[in-house]
């Protein structure tokens, strides 16, 4: 038995996972440069007034999103936590 309700909710799931997918992949490829661009001019890997300011941030567009800014931060710290880690990596 088939329901198409269901499958077409996956489907959209779906669509928004791939998204999701190249969106972070492009966002990966932005924080390359960056880390290129901090190791070639010695700068720190990480910038905790950055950091802590786009987690504000995010937490924001969260809370309007209706989404829970707990796991909107978790998220986002995940995230660069591993673009510091790629940082460090380049600046050998």
């Amino acid at each position: 038995m088939s329901d198409t309700v269901l499958t077409g909710y996956r489907q959209s799931i779906d669509n928004i996972d791939a998204a999701l997918v190249f969106m972070l992949a492009e966002r990966f490829k932005v924080t390359q440069a960056v880390g290129r661009y901090k190791a070639e001019n010695e700068l720190p890997p990480a910038d905790p007034g950055r950091e802590e300011a786009q987690i504000a941030r995010l937490r924001q567009l969260a809370s309007d999103a209706q989404l829970d800014p707990e796991f909107s931060e978790k998220f986002l710290r995940f995230i660069i936590d591993e673009v510091i880690r790629h940082h460090e990596k380049l600046r050998g």
